[in-house]
């Protein structure tokens, strides 16, 4: 495992202080899994893939199961102990549908993206519709429609659209389109594929920062980037940019009370890290997450678990 970075060395060798290990729940190949700070997993069940996760209050586990169900597991029994299956409910029956996202909002209630039909709901633990808004999507597609989707402190809906490359804000009361902002190629052409030598704009996660800026996930652009709202660059992070370190999918994207950014690094390889820490002000790694074998190429999305105060 890789757990000791270059940076985590020095200091080691130099006697000062040092960040922790975080603890992390972690899907792939198979498991879904909490890992603590030393390394090894003190849970873990069969799982299938996912791209979105959360912890609820309780200690149970939200989670995507299939391509369009969300399940809530209670850790210690290891089952289902409610689900919600958008292929099925409030309108969608016989349509293709997806969900790559989805979100606790407080009281039982849940936000849902679906992609396929293009929309937001909100619902509550009955499964009664409370809310829904339409997306724009120019490229519509029930895999690509969108990727993660939060309700921001303001109350409208912040979304990346996969398959447009672009972040689109969604006044919350109303539905309406109230910013969006295309992710750049770096006057670089789109590559297929899922590994490093892949390229493209295909967003995965964005987060609204205190500032007002945007932090977004690029996807297969391998970077990660700040951007105002009038839509400048202001800070950045590229493939190579990182000591030893080669961003590929870049996926999960959380920012610790600390100020420091999570970041998934999915399909990436062996000897690349799934998951790092950074301080966005020096842009140093001060921790990383790296078990390929148990693991494999596909850890989307993940989350830290034990932080004190609150994650964005």
């Amino acid at each position: 495992m890789r757990w000791l970075t270059a940076a985590l060395v020095l200091c080691l060798v130099c006697g000062s202080n040092v960040e922790a290990q975080q603890r992390l729940l972690v899907q792939g190949k198979g498991q879904l899994a909490i890992i603590e700070p030393d390394g090894q997993a003190s849970w873990s069940m069969k799982w299938g893939g996912i791209h979105d996760v959360h912890v609820l209050p309780n200690g149970h586990i939200l989670v995507q199961q299939g391509a369009a169900k969300i399940a809530e597991i209670d850790p210690a029994t290891k089952s289902v102990v409610w689900s919600y299956d958008s292929a099925t409910q409030n309108g969608n029956e016989g349509k293709k549908i997806e969900v790559h996202a989805f979100q606790p909002l407080g009281d039982g209630k849940l936000m849902i993206a679906e992609s396929g039909a293009q929309r937001i709901i909100e619902i509550d633990r009955e499964g009664k519709l409370l809310k829904e808004i339409t997306l724009k999507v120019e490229h519509p597609h029930p895999h690509t429609d969108t990727r993660l989707a939060r309700k921001i402190a303001s109350g409208n809906y912040l979304v990346c659209h996969e398959g447009d490359g672009t972040v689109r804000e969604y006044d919350g009361p109303s539905g309406q389109l109230v910013w969006e902002y295309v992710v750049p190629l770096f006057d670089r052409e789109p590559k297929p594929g899922h590994g490093p030598e892949a390229f493209g704009n295909k967003c995965f996660a964005a987060v609204r920062l205190p500032n007002g800026n945007t932090l977004i996930a690029t996807g297969n652009g391998h970077s990660v980037i700040e951007v105002t709202p009038a839509k400048k660059v202001v800070w950045e992070i590229h493939q190579h940019d990182l000591p030893d370190v080669a961003l590929a999918w870049v996926t999960t994207l959380e920012v610790l009370p600390n100020g420091h950014y999570v970041i998934g690094n999915c399909h990436a390889g062996p000897g690349q890290p799934q998951v790092i820490e950074l301080d966005p002000k020096t842009k140093k790694v001060v921790w990383e997450f790296e078990q390929f074998d148990t693991f494999g190429n596909d850890v989307s999305n993940t989350q830290v678990l034990g932080v004190s105060g609150a994650l964005r």
